[in-house]
């Protein structure tokens, strides 16, 4: 459900900016969805052309390790990860977001 929520908000944000061609949507590793997921989503629910490209997923840990946290599993709103340092788990401070980044119209 929520893979449709956010699939209509890009939708309906893209539209605002003229007949659709194609759009960039730009997937953290660590994003409220997978983004083979969300590419399934919109690809369903488009005719347009659907990009997706991935952000890394950053994190800054206590232990002053900071980097890509090691993915143990990403689902639809779960996530697991740890510092690859030390087993803790840190601060993510990128690739948690889901951005339309380009909007391509005729």
């Amino acid at each position: 459900m929520h893979d449709t929520l956010i699939s209509r908000d890009i939708i309906e944000t893209a539209k605002k900016q003229g007949k659709v061609k194609s759009i960039t949507v730009e997937v953290g590793d660590l994003g409220h969805l997978p983004a083979e997921e969300l590419a399934e989503t919109l690809k369903r629910m488009v005719p347009w052309k659907v990009r997706i490209t991935r952000k890394k997923a950053k994190a800054k840990c206590a232990c002053g390790y900071v980097g890509e946290p090691r993915i143990e599993e990403h689902r639809h709103g779960n996530s697991v990860f740890f510092c690859p340092k030390c087993g803790m788990v840190p601060e993510i401070t990128e690739g948690m977001d889901i951005i339309l980044k380009q909007v391509e119209i005729e």
